[in-house]
């Protein structure tokens, strides 16, 4: 792959003079896959610069011309799907058959899709008597990524920037940049204008806070841990500019007494260890009738049995290496941590399934008689580790769920329609997935408490990128 020690900047890749250079590491090998430069401050006020520049021209463009804009990117998109695929196999480790190309990589396409079909109605001005309404493009955009869902979080931020008329910097996470360099190759290809999107690889105490901090950035948009996220919104304040921040998450799956308890198990499992863990909205404490929770362990663990850890490239594995070694030692001191206070180990544990062989794996772990107050469920280990907790009633179960400082996604099993729909609407989350419901892309995405501020997705995340105007006496 080229341009990896280049930055996209005003429509074409420029050398950095930033002498830092890290390199990408493939989590199944433990080799190194590239060589990226970390970008430094200035790298940062050229991109904005770039950025700011064409705001003046991009931001007064049609929305005809938005839309062919987003077709010509989805086209190119559809024929170099595999790049991107193959990329986010090799920088984070996700089983490139059963992850990469459909999940990881389809996920942007779904964003394109769904923002076009938005864009193409979106009423961007409204009247209220002698009054005009306007939404305009809020400016130049910062954005922040994390290695967990690289490019699918690329495109909750990029594309409906794209589509409000705003320009962008965008920093991927040091740690998977490979699918990003592809992409600014794509958006360069789809001819996007030079200076609307623009790509510095660095890392967050430098680049990340450059950008967060700059004056001439308008609006930051965030995904990654709430620690970093606070950090982000400190950094912002002095410029008094409008952040989005999507954190992190421990979600509760609560099975009420009526469900259907072998679809509920083994899709929560299945939901859980997907992506091997990491992802923000995992179902990863599995609330469960305590007259159920026998029959609840023995599903749970033939389902992580039946799991296929290994090679990413191998078409029957479904859960390939976590994405980096700080991440693998992280979750090993938290599996030991449940061990040490006393938690039921069920499967898995600490090591790798494969001793013998390189990679970042880990033993789809399961625990069980897990208390509310444990580190392990209230921490997010961020890796393929459950945590099975009893309840005594519906009211504790639903107490149980809201017991942490997180409210990003929430989980809700039973046959009776209105029982489910009264539990739903009584979790502090984001989000919630009644009978383990997929994801819909055109809703909304975000938290409530330390998951985060503002939404993705859809209509609501296009409307974190516009300032409301009030035009007073325009219809007098």
């Amino acid at each position: 792959m080229t341009h990896l020690t280049e930055f996209y900047i005003d429509g074409g890749w420029i050398s950095s003079n930033s002498p830092r250079r890290h390199d990408v590491i493939n989590p199944a090998t433990e080799e190194r896959a590239g060589t990226i430069t970390l970008g430094s401050a200035d790298d940062v006020d050229i991109a904005i610069a770039a950025a700011r520049r064409a705001f003046t021209t991009y931001s007064q463009t049609t929305r005809d011309e938005r839309l062919e804009l987003l077709a010509a990117i989805t086209a190119v998109y559809k024929n170099r799907i595999d790049e991107v695929a193959n990329a986010i196999c090799t920088e984070m480790g996700a089983p490139l058959a059963a992850l990469a190309r459909t999940r990881q990589a389809g996920a942007l396409l779904g964003h394109l899709k769904v923002m076009r079909a938005i864009l193409k109605d979106y009423p961007f001005f409204e009247d209220n008597q002698q009054t005009r309404i306007q939404r305009e493009p809020i400016g130049v955009c910062g954005m922040i990524t994390p290695w967990n869902w690289p490019i699918h979080q690329i495109g909750c931020k990029v594309v409906p920037a794209l589509a409000a008329g705003c320009t962008m910097v965008l920093k991927p996470s040091e740690f998977a940049p490979l699918s990003a360099h592809v992409f600014a190759d794509i958006l360069h290809e789809a001819s996007v204008p030079a200076g609307v999107f623009n790509l510095v690889n660095g890392d967050g105490p430098t680049v990340g806070a450059a950008l967060a901090a700059h004056p001439d950035v308008d609006f930051v948009s965030f995904t990654g841990s709430t620690r970093a996220g606070v950090e982000v919104s400190r950094a912002a304040a002095p410029s008094v500019k409008k952040v989005a921040l999507e954190l992190g998450g421990k979600s509760a799956n609560i099975l009420l007494t009526d469900a259907d308890f072998n679809a509920a198990v083994t899709d929560g499992v299945k939901a859980m260890f997907l992506n091997t863990g990491q992802s923000c909205n995992a179902p990863s404490r599995m609330l469960v009738p305590r007259e159920h929770l026998a029959a609840v362990e023995s599903l749970a663990l033939a389902t992580a049995q039946a799991c296929v850890v290994g090679d990413p490239l191998d078409d029957s594995t479904t859960m390939g290496p976590l994405a980096n070694k700080a991440q693998f030692e992280r979750v090993q001191t938290l599996i030991q941590t449940g061990v040490d206070d006393g938690a039921k180990l069920v499967c898995g544990g600490l090591g790798k399934p494969d001793a013998t062989r390189p990679g970042f794996f880990v033993k789809p772990t399961v625990f069980s008689d897990v208390t509310n107050g444990m580190t392990i469920a209230q921490e997010e280990i961020f890796g393929p580790v459950l945590c099975i907790l009893p309840y005594d009633s519906e009211e504790q179960a639903v107490e149980m769920a809201n017991d942490t400082p997180y409210g990003l996604s929430g989980y809700v099993s039973g046959k009776d329609p209105q029982r489910v729909r009264a539990v739903a609407s009584r979790l502090r989350t984001g989000n919630v997935h009644i009978n383990n419901a997929t994801a819909d892309l055109s809703a909304s995405f975000g938290g409530y408490k330390t998951s985060g501020l503002g939404r993705e997705w859809g209509r609501y995340g296009l409307e974190e990128y516009f300032e409301i105007k009030s035009v007073f006496g325009f219809h007098g």
